[in-house]
């Protein structure tokens, strides 16, 4: 048992947590989670939907018929620094010297591969040239310097705090692509896209979940585009941020499971992952939500493209929403007989990619038909997949979750039990990720919100090994936000091409087509 000492009381209530939640934290620790397990991979024709062309206009049609009256928003998490997008150049900071190497040399006695690609395209990057302009204000002599001298003060320029400062900016914030007139943030991109789709009689909604301590950073860039992007897109913008609540940080421990101590005495927290969202998501009040990540965005001429995909999500989401209603209030009026029944088994089965349970033609009638409206009556989402070409992310799997039931759902790797020959070889026949392309449905047939905390499985957070201090420590994320924090919703998984994910995960995936004019 352990004891809090009034100062990691204190600290407990300004964080509104409670000695309870940590208790069930360290006990967790000493447990460990249950490892999950997966009957197979999703694939197409097997959880995973593939529309012919026809169907797919079909869906966008439906989806422009009934947007004008549905409540649209687009959900960002925009949390994350952009400190892992530039890695290998605070390495070169970090370890270049102009005085014993050349650029060329370093590079090729370090494999730096990524930073002789970084060089050799400089002029393609959006923000090349506020650096230049940045360089040449700071140092009168720039073009006397040496070709070495040049490109680390370059490097430095652009990432460290005495210049643009944005190796410790978040990557909703550094400059993604260039046009004629001027570079465009990741911020500013969402925007322009939401207009194609989550626009609602020329008035957009977006929800950003950032840092705290960036708040008027997003505030002061959304103040310097708004007319620029209204005009643009005959769009008005509604914007909204959060941040992730600190009731969700969890503690962390070191190896015998006792909670790490800071040096003034208090209980050392960690941010719980992406799966601390689940809060904020919860408080949005709309009747739709787009769900995508701050870095996945294209130049303006792809977005038309890319939207109309998000259009064919939407106009299925509308669809399966409308009949999962139809059949709760049919339940709810005692209107169902034996052959609607059958109907609505068929429907779960064969739209919703539910099983029904082993046992469940041993049910009386009423039991059945209670299950049935459960069943139905949950929050929706639609998830685009795509095919897996070898990029880092969740897939889709049917699993048997921790109520023995078999369902779909997205798999993080992290997940896998990788001491089971048997699991590692089924996440070997994955053929799609996730590349958080979602859109959810969140209300009840009667209008009311759900309450999205009730379909969270809390069994499927992890456990993650970390450092402190030189020490190592062990940390605990919460179930990610479209993995386990999303396990007992109805998920419809269908295809979507290549062209709708175009993340930036390294300051490299600039020079991909989708983000060059």
């Amino acid at each position: 048992m352990i004891q809090f000492t009034p100062v990691q009381l204190a600290q407990l209530e300004r964080k509104n947590i409670t000695k309870e939640t940590i208790l069930k934290q360290i006990e967790r620790f000493q447990t460990g989670f249950p490892m999950v397990k997966m009957n197979r991979a999703a694939v197409v024709n097997d959880g995973i939907l593939k529309f012919s062309d026809q169907e797919i206009l079909s869906l966008q049609q439906h989806f422009d018929e009934k947007s004008s009256e549905l409540a649209l928003l687009k959900f960002v998490p925009a949390s994350g620094a952009a400190t892992r997008m530039f890695k290998f150049l605070h390495e070169f900071i970090r370890d270049y010297d102009p005085s014993e190497d050349s650029i060329n040399s370093f590079i090729n006695k370090n494999k730096a591969r990524e930073l002789f690609t970084f060089f050799i395209a400089l002029e393609k990057f959006p923000f090349y040239d506020a650096v230049m302009e940045s360089l040449k204000e700071t140092y009168p002599d720039w073009h006397a310097k040496a070709d070495r001298e040049k490109k680390l003060l370059f490097v430095k320029q652009m990432l460290q705090d005495n210049g643009l400062n944005y190796g410790h900016m978040p990557k909703g914030l550094v400059p993604f692509h260039k046009y004629k007139d001027h570079s465009a943030t990741a911020f500013e991109e969402h925007l322009f896209e939401a207009s194609v789709y989550a626009a609602t009689n020329n008035k957009a909604r977006l929800h950003f979940t950032i840092a705290e301590d960036f708040k008027d950073h997003f505030t002061a860039e959304f103040n310097r585009i708004e007319q620029i992007v209204e005009h643009k897109t005959g769009t008005e913008f509604d914007i909204e941020f959060s941040h992730q609540k600190t009731s969700t940080d969890t503690i962390a421990v070191d190896k015998n499971n006792n909670p790490v101590i800071t040096e003034n005495g208090e209980l050392f927290f960690r941010p719980s992952g992406h799966g601390a969202l689940l809060m904020n998501l919860n408080e949005i009040n709309a009747d739709i939500i787009f769900i995508k990540n701050i870095d996945n965005v294209t130049v303006s001429s792809l977005e038309q493209e890319v939207g109309a995909y998000k259009k064919t999500l939407a106009g299925l989401l509308l669809n399966l929403q409308q009949q999962c209603f139809d059949y709760l209030e049919l339940i709810d009026d005692k209107k169902v007989d034996a052959a609607l029944q059958l109907e609505i088994e068929e429907f779960l089965t064969g739209q919703l990619c539910a099983v029904l349970p082993s046992d469940y033609k041993k049910y009386a009638r009423e039991f059945q038909l209670e299950y049935l409206y459960n069943r139905l009556n949950r929050p929706l989402r639609v998830c685009g997949m795509v095919k897996n070409e070898g990029e880092p992310g969740g897939g889709p799997f049917w699993v048997y979750n921790q109520k023995g039931e078999l369902s779909i759902e997205i798999i993080e790797g992290a997940q896998v039990d990788t001491s089971n020959k048997k699991q590692v070889a089924i996440a070997k026949t994955s053929t799609h990720f996730n590349p958080v392309d979602l859109v959810c449905a969140v209300r009840d047939y009667k209008g009311n919100k759900f309450d999205l905390l009730e379909f969270c499985d809390e069994q499927t957070g992890f456990i993650t090994h970390k450092s402190r201090l030189g020490r190592s420590i062990k940390a605990q994320e919460l179930p990610g936000l479209w993995n386990g924090g999303m396990a007992y919703w109805n998920s419809v998984f269908v295809e979507v091409p290549l062209i709708t994910f175009n993340p930036v995960k390294t300051v490299n995936d600039l020079l991909k087509p989708a983000h060059q004019n």
